[in-house]
């Protein structure tokens, strides 16, 4: 019985450093002239100023950053929430870029959203 209460107590304690990351629940790229728009849908229980989803990229192939969409403030009536970012270049040849989100209590999640390039 000593170790079910053990176990019990353990998981409970390891939920708050597994809950509460950022999640991307879709984006969406449009090709406007020279650059693009991106559309980026995010899901996060945000908690005030010192635990909210504060920023997005767009991160190329090769993992270089090439366009962020800062947050200013917490969303926390408002989950999930969609935030656009235009004006990003994306280079020839590219066909594909990867969304990552992050929060401020958490960093940057592992968990990585690819969007197809429609040419």
């Amino acid at each position: 019985m000593r170790f079910f209460c053990l176990l019990a107590l353990a998981l409970v304690s390891i939920k708050p450093v597994l809950a509460g990351e950022v999640k991307i629940v879709d984006a969406t790229a449009r090709q406007q002239g020279g650059s693009w728009t991106f559309s980026v849908t995010l899901l996060h229980e945000d908690e005030g100023w010192d635990h909210y989803a504060d920023l997005w990229q767009v991160l190329g192939p090769d993992g270089a950053v090439l366009g962020e969409r800062v947050l200013l403030h917490p969303h926390e009536n408002e989950q999930p929430f969609t935030r656009s970012l235009s004006g990003v270049v994306i280079p020839d040849g590219v066909g594909s870029v990867r969304i990552r989100a992050r929060d401020k209590k958490h960093g940057f999640s592992d968990k990585t959203f690819e969007v197809s390039l429609d040419r």
